[in-house]
């Protein structure tokens, strides 16, 4: 469905240690830095990118919004959680755990603001 997805950042130094961390522990190689600044994180058909809001003022998060990112079990949900505690991230919503999904079906979530105070999950549905 997405092509991409760029979300603001005030140090692109600091939001690129966290999200190598996290995103490491789901597989992705680091970040790369483009000749603009930006950082790219590449997946099979789909990209992330970091970037200093082109308009000069501070990158803030979109009130509403979260980002998330698939995990294949709990356990790799919880290694993503604790690398973003451990590079900058901080927590919000409920604890990682299973939670009842309605006419989803129950649900694995974790969920961390990164640098800028962008919301950010991981997700495992559970069958």
């Amino acid at each position: 469905m997405f092509s991409h997805i760029m979300i603001g950042a005030n140090s692109i130094d600091e939001s690129k240690k966290f999200y190598d961390a996290i995103l490491g522990e789901l597989g992705y190689k680091p970040g790369m830095i483009d000749p603009k600044g930006r950082c790219f994180y590449f997946g099979e058909n789909a990209v992330f990118a970091l970037s200093v809001p082109i308009n000069g003022e501070p990158a803030c998060n979109g009130n509403g919004s979260t980002i998330g990112f698939n995990v294949t079990s709990t356990e790799q949900g919880d290694a993503w959680h604790a690398a973003g505690l451990a590079n900058g991230g901080t927590a919000c919503e409920d604890a990682p755990g299973v939670r009842d999904g309605g006419a989803q079906g129950s649900m694995y979530l974790a969920y961390l603001r990164d640098p800028a105070g962008n919301k950010i999950c991981t997700l495992l549905r559970m069958g």
